[in-house]
């Protein structure tokens, strides 16, 4: 795909036309419809499609939904194809399709306009524990006299099935969760003292699955249709109280937020690289001879409401690669269909907490401050061993160099002070 666009595309933008993201938006009290964003601006699918503009085999209302679970479920050859045939018509070197430029410029929209919505309806979400260093600094933190893995975690992808009913838009107020937390006289009943970020990647199913059947791991790009930023805030007191023996509930289930566009797996094919060794070998159902690993770069910024008040911008505190995921996504896919379990279109496959091998790497203030004990000070000399109230969480995300270089773009929360009881 060429990555030149006769639409301005402003020089650091995160949406190139190598990227072509799907979103979901709505302009002002209009209905929501299918979007693709390209530098400032997004092309209205629903209206190009009854301009003729798109492939003949996209009905125009998949587009003017609530949601793009219809259009998914079409399948990649659609998917693919609509992305493909909006790259035709921005490229600045079609030179036959000019005569459909005045018909695109009727299409495009200013983003600054549009109301960026959650662009699926999640029917199941699973969330996974799928980075080895992630997994490691918890377990060292949480059991320092063991082994930090467990027995299984090297042999299967750990997850567990989140609420999809708290998955929330980029933007979103995270009002702080109350819960029993672990006391000297027994639990206490609190607002949690140890709100959390989790900096996430998640993939979002386009085709499912029969009841009954298996995904292969070598199919992943025929029910997936590309990848999200996802922040899954986490109550760490409330979650240690509670977790055992059965694992997260209340204190993960309260909120996780999503960023608004889904960059298709199409684009990202070119960051496509070989997944880390895994040892020992795994069992069959989770081997493929394809690369199924990304190279993404992942960050996370804070901003203290005292920076805002001073005008400073949110500071970064941790960066990543998302290729140093131990489990990949095709192999989350592939075991979460191995017993049968059938998936839909829209449905959430979160990759846990992406952190890498050293401190200045890890997705989580619990593995930063190493549950607190060494805080991390902000810009305005604010310590932070977790989230206070006012603190807003960004997390970003970038593939590729130079020209090919893009993004996509931010999920944001900002941590409300808890309700009255």
């Amino acid at each position: 795909m060429t990555t030149r666009s006769w639409v301005d595309v402003p020089a650091g933008s995160p949406f190139p036309l190598a990227n072509l993201p799907y979103g979901l938006a709505r302009r002002g009290d209009q209905d929501a419809h299918a979007v693709m964003a390209v530098g400032e601006h997004a092309v209205d699918l629903h209206a190009a499609a009854c301009r003729g503009l798109l492939p003949a085999d996209v009905p125009a209302e998949v587009l003017a939904q609530s949601s793009l679970n219809d259009l998914f479920a079409l399948g990649r050859p659609v998917w693919e194809g609509v992305r493909r045939r909006v790259a035709q018509l921005l490229d600045v070197h079609e030179g036959e399709l000019r005569d459909d430029r005045d018909a695109v410029e009727q299409v495009l929209v200013a983003q600054a306009d549009l109301t960026l919505l959650l662009p699926v309806a999640v029917g199941d979400y699973v969330d996974f524990y799928s980075s080895i260093h992630h997994a490691t600094n918890l377990g060292r933190i949480l059991r320092p006299d063991g082994e930090p893995l467990l027995a299984n975690w090297r042999h299967l992808p750990v997850g567990y099935h989140g609420r999809a009913g708290t998955l929330v838009a980029s933007g979103t107020e995270v009002v702080r969760p109350r819960g029993l937390v672990a006391g000297d006289d027994g639990p206490r009943w609190q607002a949690t003292d140890a709100l959390d970020f989790e900096l996430e990647v998640g993939a979002i199913v386009g085709v499912g699955s029969e009841l009954g059947t298996r995904i292969p791991a070598g199919s992943v790009e025929d029910h997936v249709v590309g990848l999200v930023l996802v922040n899954d805030w986490s109550a760490r007191d409330v979650q240690a109280y509670e977790y055992q023996p059965l694992g997260p509930h209340l204190g993960k289930s309260f909120a996780t937020s999503l960023s608004p566009w889904i960059v298709t797996l199409d684009a990202l094919r070119p960051h496509r690289v070989p997944a880390p060794p895994q040892d020992p070998p795994v069992a069959s159902y989770l081997r493929t001879e394809q690369d199924t690993a990304y190279t993404i770069e992942l960050e996370v910024l804070v901003q203290s409401e005292q920076m805002r008040r001073e005008g400073l911008e949110p500071v970064c505190i941790s960066r990543n690669d998302f290729s140093s995921m131990y489990w990949t996504i095709a192999q989350q896919l592939a075991h979460l269909t191995v017993n049968g379990a059938s998936t839909r279109p829209g449905d959430l496959l979160a990759s846990g907490t992406v952190s890498g091998p050293v401190r200045e790497e890890a997705g989580s203030l619990m593995e930063l401050t190493w549950r607190g004990r060494d805080p991390l000070t902000l810009p305005t000399g604010e310590r932070r061993g977790f989230l206070a109230d006012g603190d807003r969480v960004v997390l970003r995300a970038w593939c590729g160099q130079g020209d090919e270089r893009f993004g996509f773009g931010s999920v944001m929360g900002t941590i409300a002070s808890a309700k009255e009881d």
